[in-house]
């Protein structure tokens, strides 16, 4: 892990103290269910749950000579305990300690996320709330397309998150799973009744048929699932970025006093927040790969998935946290620009009109194909006109294009001059805002 990306919160769950503690935990559920079943005297139970311990010095003194983490941990373990310590693994492989205990670190890691998940949420929302209706022009290809709100761009976001909120609630069903299965999963030396009971106890599910480990495709829908997350945070920081850069100014990061962009331009805002957001989602994007290639294990079981698991699994989660955390700080403190937005949105003249312009005429009888030709034409000296620098506006303070069209005759002989100046109308575009919100927020509220 990064520290610099990392929160207390999240990477505490994923040190290697807090490794050992979940597999102490996983084996003391194991004991108490031997214990309900009679193994285990219920003196011995009580020893082991109360007094087991690990120092992870010693664990590390250990493995050094045993090469396997996992005797080192019972070794130390044991050596807390007295005679009872034969009871301390009784029954179980490696695997049943190991992926049970990291199944327990995925769903206290996962419950952290999600909460941050409902946080951006509230931030978007609120945020669209406030500009509902401000003002924006629509892009495709980065050229203006047609009037929008800043808070469609919004209710789009907050509709794509709640998508995967969804998505990272049915992967919490996924991974919450647990095995204490024994060697090759075969449940020779412990009945299927210890398995139950010991997952009763940590508050996960049996693996119905684990076969040693806990399968692979589970970690792997969580790491697609993160990836996709990250993917949409990706977009989002991208269009602040753009809504950053000088020749659009419509938003920007919060920029703090005191706080420095450049070492050598003074003058220097940088969208650095979003920036450092899009390469933390495309590392988080990334981790996708190793898990999707962990499912294929040899035969029963390797040991190919794990190293990889103590990359991925730690990074994953605690970038995704740290992510989530400075993508709701742009969203809560981002500076909207309306005037901005709308001093763009007449960039280019009218242009923006030229479909309601468009779709008048087939009412008026127009072919379509004449329609367009006509609307287009006049678009095009627009374009030309503003490629020469021309003003958008007459004296008047009407646009380029508006005078273009009032001045068509082909056009006024089937529009009139009140119909063309009413097809220059924004309220036209914002007209179904409130429905759209309705669909969006109370679907997901």
């Amino acid at each position: 892990m990064v520290e610099r990306y990392a929160r207390e919160e999240m990477s505490k769950h994923w040190t290697q103290h807090a490794r050992y503690a979940a597999w102490l935990e996983v084996e003391k559920a194991a004991v108490k269910a031997w214990n309900k079943i009679g193994l285990i005297p219920d003196e011995d139970c009580k020893k082991i749950v109360e007094n087991a311990t690990f120092s992870v010095e010693r664990i590390e003194e250990i493995e050094a000579v045993t090469k396997h983490d996992l005797i080192a941990f019972n070794t130390s373990v044991s050596e807390s305990l007295g005679d009872e310590s034969r009871w301390f693994h009784y029954g179980m492989t490696s695997s049943d300690a190991v992926d049970t205990g990291v199944a327990l670190q995925m769903r206290d890691s996962l419950t952290i996320i999600i909460e941050d998940v409902k946080m951006l949420m509230e931030s978007i929302k609120k945020r669209a709330e406030e500009h509902k209706f401000t003002l924006m022009v629509g892009r495709s290809h980065g050229i203006h397309g047609e009037p929008i709100t800043f808070g469609l761009t919004l209710a789009v976001w907050y509709d794509e998150v709640a998508r995967h909120l969804k998505n990272l609630e049915e992967t919490m069903e996924v991974i919450s799973v647990g095995q204490i299965s024994g060697a090759m999963g075969n449940f020779a030396h412990a009945p299927l009744e210890l398995e139950e009971l010991a997952m009763a106890e940590l508050g996960l599910k049996p693996e119905p048929c684990s076969n040693q480990v806990i399968h692979r495709d589970r970690y792997a829908r969580l790491a697609t699932a993160l990836g996709l997350l990250a993917s949409s945070v990706e977009k989002f920081a991208v269009q602040v970025r753009h809504l950053q850069r000088t020749e659009v100014y419509e938003a920007e990061e919060y920029f703090a006093k005191g706080q420095k962009g450049s070492s050598a331009m003074p003058h220097k805002r940088n969208p650095i927040l979003t920036e450092n957001i899009t390469g933390l989602c495309r590392m988080i994007r990334a981790y996708s790969i190793p898990a999707m290639e962990n499912v294929a294990l040899w035969h029963e079981r390797d040991i190919s998935h794990s190293s990889t698991e103590r990359f991925w699994l730690p990074d994953a989660f605690i970038t995704t946290d740290f992510m989530l955390h400075r993508m709701n700080s742009v969203i809560a403190n981002l500076t909207v620009m309306p005037e901005n937005m709308m001093k763009n949105l007449n960039l280019t003249g009218g242009l923006v009109f030229s479909q309601r312009v468009l779709l008048e005429l087939p009412l008026q009888g127009v072919s379509r194909e004449d329609a367009y030709r006509i609307v287009q034409r006049n678009a095009m000296k627009v374009w030309e006109e503003i490629g020469q620098g021309k003003p958008t506006t007459n004296e008047k303070g009407e646009s380029l294009y508006l005078n273009h069209l009032l001045a068509d005759e082909e056009l006024r002989s089937k529009l009139s001059e009140e119909q063309i100046r009413e097809c220059f109308n924004y309220d036209y575009y914002t007209k179904n805002v409130d429905a759209i919100f309705n669909r969006v927020f109370a679907k997901n509220s």
